[in-house]
């Protein structure tokens, strides 16, 4: 009975995990918006202010990256 009951509760934890299942086979991979922040640029899902240039994409090609 300890055995069923362990089982289950290590059943129910990796079904827990399987959501981040997604984000550990991009392990070792920046997201695009990490890449835009440490450059110095900002994301913008409108057109880039004054005196920005778009320098890429944000949030996998839905957003801007807008650098001066």
């Amino acid at each position: 009975m300890k055995a069923l009951c362990f089982l289950l509760l290590a059943l129910c934890l990796l079904s827990r995990l399987a959501p981040g299942a997604a984000f550990l086979t991009g392990l070792g991979q920046r997201s695009d918006h990490y890449i835009c922040a440490r450059k110095g640029g900002t994301c913008n899902f409108s057109p880039c202010p004054l005196f920005t240039r778009i320098d890429g994409t944000c949030y996998g090609g839905k957003a801007k990256c807008c650098m001066r």
